[in-house]
């Protein structure tokens, strides 16, 4: 086994144990942890038509934006984002259906929010499918680990 796999097994196995702490999920931090694990090296930009098949905050300064169902970016932002984890909706600024880093920004939309763009810092590719099968193994795990403790 190569060494990012094993990297990903453990990752995968150590927050599959801190979730099955806590029912409600991964945190925050787990989260972001496993979508890190799964990014590329950072690019300049993505290409964006004006629409997101969905999105998840990771704290107040990063956030993951699916532009299709197998295309998914984790975006760092340059400071904390106001109102990011609760807003009910994002918007992107793009230059001819381009998103930059260092340039375009990320808007949350929400009752109250003043709406303040926040700076990319930085973009990275996510590896939709091996996420999606790491997920996969810590639901599984998760299962497992329920299992185990009723049977006790």
């Amino acid at each position: 086994m190569d060494i990012s796999k094993l990297k990903v097994v453990a990752l995968a196995a150590s927050l599959a144990l801190a979730a099955c702490a806590s029912d409600s999920g991964l945190r925050t931090e787990e989260k972001r942890a496993l979508y890190q694990s799964h990014a590329g090296e950072p690019v300049s930009s993505f290409r964006y038509f004006g629409s997101i098949n969905g999105w998840s905050p990771l704290g107040d300064s990063a956030l993951v934006v699916w532009t299709r169902p197998s295309e998914a970016w984790l975006l760092t932002l340059q400071g904390p984002c106001p109102d990011l984890e609760f807003a009910p909706a994002i918007g992107l600024t793009s230059q001819m259906n381009q998103v930059h880093a260092r340039f375009d920004k990320v808007i949350a939309h929400g009752a109250g929010s003043m709406q303040l763009p926040c700076h990319i810092r930085e973009i990275r590719p996510l590896d939709v499918k091996a996420l999606r099968a790491s997920e996969k193994e810590l639901r599984e795990a998760r299962v497992q680990e329920r299992e185990a403790d009723s049977g006790s």
